[in-house]
């Protein structure tokens, strides 16, 4: 009967407006939820089979809900540099729990990136999902896979002790005194080894008979494999039989800290030439172990042996460390240390975190230290407004979706995180309030479809009295 169809239509608008309040409900209360993609309802008209020719019956309507989970949102300036915003397409791969972590264990996915570091240094976002990443190795590698989720971890940026970076390069801005120094003592009978005369035992006993007094010393510090800071010299005495060449020797200070020729502590000794214009003539120079020789100095580790190395006292390993000797000059000029800067670093403590644009989260240490944690990888997905909305502004994958495939950001199509930012919601305040409207007119006049039944039926009803 077409009146009782009518009622039934009237009812269908009921419910599928009701649906259409709900989902503009979620999409106001949800306008400030970082990275929130609105969903909107949308209305398709259901036609019955007009079984009488002449009458009409009708079919109603029925609600259909459409996610826009794909739709960018707008990236926002945020205050913590782990507040992290994905431009482009991708999602992060997060967990409910930090550890133990096995291929059972559920992963979701989300662009929800406000990220902080809670009280165990794992990265985990308001909903208390946990961040995961490749793990990047000390030689700086990453093992990537774009299915296996099993080769990411929890990023924790807390439980990874303290760093300590051994000197491997000195660079060296100083000039020696071409013209050597007026009244200086005599290179006569200079040897250069510990064990007869030389520039390092002067360093421990300035009043020896066998020790010379160099006519210009430059200093470094140097750090050891535990942190630990030894002072390194290089002493020049002028060659009085050969022009622009210079007694040279490389010792520690004190000698202790080194055992070497003679326990003198020193590590090398040679000789030092300039070409004519000034500049450090590495061909002839015979410092290094020989002429020609790249400007490095060894310390074999505390096991001892015949090259020099660190006192087996201290227990320390090996340390090679190249001099940069470009800048070094020999002009008419007084002699004079201008910068002498060497890496390496002491012993410091996580002091921040900070993710860049391909997602390498590292960890910054006090002592100016930056270590690489992990890599951050998005998952892409054929269609991600197939996905499945889970509590936590997450997602899970669906048939609709198709497979996840994982990415480092920038990727083969996956977008680029950028620190510091948030995505904001995708939620239109004057869209949804227009929606809200048209919404509430459509379900008062759905009613008055039912009202309007009602009366016709009433008298129908009343032809019979």
């Amino acid at each position: 009967m077409s009146i009782n169809s009518a009622m039934l239509a009237g009812v269908s608008g009921l419910v599928s407006n009701s649906s259409a309040l709900a989902a503009i409900s979620d999409n106001i209360a949800n306008v400030n939820t970082v990275a929130y993609k609105r969903n909107q309802v949308n209305f398709a008209n259901v036609v019955t089979a007009q079984a009488v020719k002449g009458r009409y019956s009708a079919g109603g309507v029925q609600a259909v809900t459409r996610q826009y989970i794909g739709q960018q949102g707008l990236i926002q300036t945020a205050s913590s540099t782990t507040d992290l915003g994905i431009s482009g397409d991708g999602f992060f791969v997060v967990t409910d729990k930090s550890s133990n972590l096995t291929a059972s264990d559920t992963r979701k996915f989300t662009r929800s990136g406000s990220f902080s570091v809670d009280a165990d240094g794992f990265l985990v976002n308001d909903a208390k999902l946990y961040l995961q990443g490749w793990p990047i190795a000390s030689d700086g590698t990453v093992d990537t896979s774009p299915s296996d989720l099993s080769k990411m971890n929890s990023i924790n940026v807390k439980n990874l002790g303290s760093a300590v970076r051994a000197t491997e390069n000195v660079v060296i801005n100083a000039n020696v005194d071409q013209r050597g120094i007026t009244g200086s003592v005599t290179d006569t009978g200079y040897a250069g080894g510990a064990a007869t005369t030389s520039m390092a035992g002067y360093a421990d006993n300035p009043q020896g008979n066998t020790t010379y007094k160099p006519d210009f010393t430059i200093e470094m510090n140097v750090i050891d494999s535990v942190g630990d800071t030894h002072k390194i010299a290089m002493s020049f005495l002028k060659d009085s039989s050969a022009p622009n060449t210079w007694h040279a020797e490389i010792y520690a200070v004190p000698a202790s800290d080194v055992v070497a020729n003679g326990n003198s502590g020193q590590i090398a000794a040679g000789k030092v030439v300039f070409n004519s214009d000034g500049t450090f003539d590495k061909t002839n120079t015979t410092l290094f172990g020989g002429a020609g020789n790249t400007p490095n100095i060894t310390l074999d580790s505390s096991a001892g042996g015949a090259a020099p190395a660190w006192a087996a006292a201290k227990g320390l390993a090996s340390s090679s460390i190249d001099l940069d000797l470009s800048k070094l000059t020999q002009y008419a000029s007084i002699s004079t240390v201008k910068s002498v800067n060497p890496d390496g670093a002491q012993v410091g403590n996580v002091v921040g975190v900070d993710v860049d644009e391909n997602g390498i989260v590292s960890a910054i240490f006090d002592n100016s230290e930056i270590r690489k944690i992990a890599q951050i990888g998005l998952a892409t997905f054929p269609n991600p407004d197939g996905l499945q909305p889970v509590s936590g502004n997450a997602y899970r994958p669906t048939i609709p979706s198709g497979d996840f495939s994982v990415k480092q950001p920038k990727v083969g199509g996956a977008g680029q995180i950028a620190s510091s930012t948030l995505e904001a919601s995708t939620v239109d305040l004057s869209a949804e309030f227009t929606g809200l409207i048209s919404t509430q007119k459509a379900y008062s006049a759905s009613s008055k479809i039912i009202t309007t039944a009602d009366q016709m039926l009433e008298e129908l009803i009343s032809i019979k009295r």
